[in-house]
């Protein structure tokens, strides 16, 4: 009957065993999506019983790609982009040249052609933003300064897959493969250079000039309808429907399509609704992608070329993040955030699965390739939680040596130290504010016209740069080191203000502050109940908790309006 029904039978079964197995994973404390992989592999073509249909699991996961990636764009704006772009573009750039070029050398080692190992190393360099997105949802950094810089780092890194894909067709035949037949080896790569930069451009162009204004203002007429089905039909309709005209139109992938699709409509004033009512549908499909990638799995690479699979997942979990880490220190960025981006790098996905097929339809690569490829996306998907989950220990340690931190952390970085030029009126009885985001921004603002000095500890250095050429002091580095808050001059502030979201070095900054300022006050903001009463048995201040303040706000609006006197509408 199965036969009949292809799509019900294989949405139903990856569903179903994926609630299954993901239930059971979360027993034995695994992430659930080692449990979904699981389940592709079970209902995939290499174990026996029921087999589902890999091709409309394909399909299935593709959209699952589209709304997951659209999420993504709803959380990332183009001055989130904007704002990593100087480590984000370096660092993917570069990270993605060192481990192609690891992936080459195994794939030499092996006896590969050149062309083999080039699109194996380039399958090996190319982390999954699905994962990312995942790993940073479930740690709630997603919005952190530290999860743009991931989220921005692997859009590069998308955006780099894209022209390879491009660029490897009418490279084929000098690579050593076959040329497609619709593609004269003779074509020049120049043209298909520029075609494919101007298809990037045009859909850019177009999404920034036409979508920013055309998407938020279709979003809310249908909000105006009242009916939530509408509401949730449109956005899901807007993600899948650009993602698809961006690949069809302009030849951009499902992915990068549906992530522009998220962006533009973050300009509409119902993004966050939007990114609430289209959270369990984009939960759903997600499933579905982590089954699909388990059915094209082949249980039996494990015992065939077991060694040669231990040397594939070496290169993506740790050969990746170190040089990651390197590459984010060498930039000058905290240690903390040069762990994020390696352990969001430590896994492949969709990219690496779609650069290993067109390697092995150009006859570049052989079939052992993508079932290498296949086995160490599994196995390092399912080892991401746990680098993750590595990454605060390995902090912690690193901080217990305070010179070993600051080497890391602030090595002949000028923006670590605030210039000498810097007025001595404005060092003493100053605020030392940390964190220069949305809150941050209001708070200098009122600092300033009230002529109170101030100094901004902010871990974005291009923040600092900014700042310093408008006058304003600031330091680069994480304000939980020491020497961040010496340098801010602590010692003579009258008060500490943490305005940034990130509670997790909260405590050390207080400690520092009060061990070298006894007489400071500290002011910090939280966004949960849990967490003031933490910070309030560490004598943290003042606590503002952001729901309670806005409350408090509104109510004192209400109480303002009706103690003023009642004016009778109408004709009495």
């Amino acid at each position: 009957m199965h036969h009949d029904l292809p799509l019900i039978t294989t949405i139903a079964a990856a569903l179903g065993f994926g609630l299954l197995f993901g239930f059971l994973a979360t027993k034995v404390r695994l992430p659930a999506l080692v449990g979904y992989l699981v389940a592709g592999i079970l209902i995939g073509p290499a174990t026996p019983g029921y087999v589902a249909d890999a091709a409309l699991a394909g399909q299935l996961a593709e959209i699952g790609v589209m709304l997951m990636m659209f999420g993504v764009g709803m959380h990332f704006s183009l001055d989130d982009l904007w704002e990593v772009r100087r480590i984000a573009l370096p660092g993917a750039v570069l990270q993605i040249a060192a481990a192609t070029a690891m992936g080459l050398g195994l794939a030499h080692w092996w006896g590969w052609s050149i062309g083999g190992g080039l699109v194996f190393g380039l399958a090996l360099s190319v982390a999954s933003t699905v994962v990312l997105l995942r790993a940073l949802e479930e740690r709630g950094i997603l919005d952190s300064f530290n999860g743009r810089i991931a989220v921005g780092w692997l859009v590069v890194e998308d955006l780099v897959t894209v022209l390879v894909l491009v660029l490897l067709p009418p490279l084929a035949g000098t690579l050593g493969g076959a040329t497609p037949a619709d593609m004269h080896a003779s074509d020049n790569l120049w043209v298909t250079l520029a075609v494919t930069f101007g298809q990037v451009a045009g859909f850019i162009a177009f999404m920034m000039l036409v979508g920013r204004k055309l998407f938020p203002w279709v979003l809310w007429q249908v909000a105006r309808t009242g009916s939530r089905e509408l509401f949730t039909l449109c956005v899901i309709a807007a993600a899948v429907g650009i993602a698809y005209g961006a690949t069809r139109l302009f030849g951009i992938s499902f992915a990068l399509g549906a992530f522009f699709a998220g962006m533009v409509l973050r300009e509409s004033e119902l993004s966050h609704r939007a990114a609430q009512e289209s959270l369990p549908l984009r939960d759903a499909f997600a499933v579905l992608f982590f089954v699909s990638v388990g059915m094209l799995f082949e249980p039996s690479i494990l015992f065939e070329q077991p060694l040669q699979l231990l040397a594939v997942v070496a290169i993506i979990v740790f050969g990746k993040s170190i040089a990651a880490f390197v590459l984010v220190i060498l930039l000058r960025y905290p240690v903390r955030s040069a762990l994020t981006v390696s352990a969001s790098l430590a896994q492949i996905g969709e990219f690496s699965f779609i650069l290993a097929a067109l390697g092995i339809s150009l006859k570049l690569m052989p079939h052992e390739g993508q079932s290498l490829i296949l086995a160490g996306a599994i196995i390092s998907i399912a080892l991401n939680p746990l680098v993750f989950a590595a990454t605060a220990p390995l902090e912690r340690w690193l901080g217990r040596d305070r010179g070993l931190a600051a080497r890391f952390d602030r090595s002949a970085d000028p923006l670590a130290e605030l210039p000498m030029s810097v007025p001595h009126e404005k060092l003493s009885n100053q605020v030392v504010l940390v964190g220069y985001g949305r809150v941050g921004r209001r708070i200098a603002a009122a600092l300033t016209a009230r002529g109170i000095p101030y100094v901004v500890a902010e871990q974005n250095r291009e923040v600092v740069d900014q700042l310093r050429k408008d006058g304003v002091p600031a330091v680069a580095g994480n304000a939980g080191e020491p020497a961040v808050l010496i340098q801010a001059h602590i010692t003579r502030a009258r008060m500490l203000v943490i305005a940034t979201p990130d509670t997790f070095h909260v405590r050390s900054m207080i400690e520092t502050a009060r061990a070298l300022n006894p007489g400071i006050k500290t002011v910090v903001r939280t966004h949960s109940e849990e967490e003031a009463e933490l910070l309030g048995k560490e004598r943290a201040g003042k606590i503002f908790i952001g729901e309670h303040e806005l409350a408090n706000g509104m109510a004192e609006f209400v109480m303002e309006e009706f103690e003023r006197p009642h004016q009778a509408h109408g004709g009495h």
